[in-house]
């Protein structure tokens, strides 16, 4: 929300702006930043209010960057190889749309993962690395 000067549009303190604004410079490299309402308590990740209460008081948070697939499929449009997308579910609650390295059809629910780097240089999305080795293949 912006209130109107005589010269100038200033930011109002307390509303959802650190949504727009970068992130400081004091966050390292490997961290997703996300918002979580004051009112309420609900984490979300890119949000101007919050889905719960459409509360605007947002503050903004760092990720540890640890989570666990909720959804993956794989992608073959639009792309010259065969990719995943994929819904992680952060450990502070809120959902994120990332890639998983590795071979697209070994990414599954409930895999854990860690964030790998912040940002997807093609496609803008976080990409993630699996934590734990599958064990799928012993049963075999």
């Amino acid at each position: 929300m912006y209130h109107h000067s005589a010269s100038a549009a200033q930011s109002a303190v307390g509303f959802a702006t650190s949504v727009l604004d970068p992130a400081p410079a004091d966050h390292s490299k490997d961290a997703i930043v996300f918002q979580r309402c004051t009112w309420c308590g609900t984490a979300m990740y890119h949000r101007l209010l919050c889905p719960v209460c459409q509360g605007s008081d947002l503050r903004t948070e760092r990720s540890e960057g640890i989570g666990t697939v909720r959804h993956s499929t794989v992608v073959h449009r639009n792309t010259p190889a065969a990719r995943n997308v994929s819904l992680i579910e952060m450990a502070e609650g809120f959902v994120v749309r990332g890639r998983v390295m590795g071979h697209p059809i070994g990414i599954h629910s409930g895999d854990r993962v860690k964030l790998s780097t912040t940002r997807d240089p093609v496609r803008g999305e976080p990409v993630f690395q699996l934590l734990d080795e599958p064990y799928r293949g012993a049963w075999s």
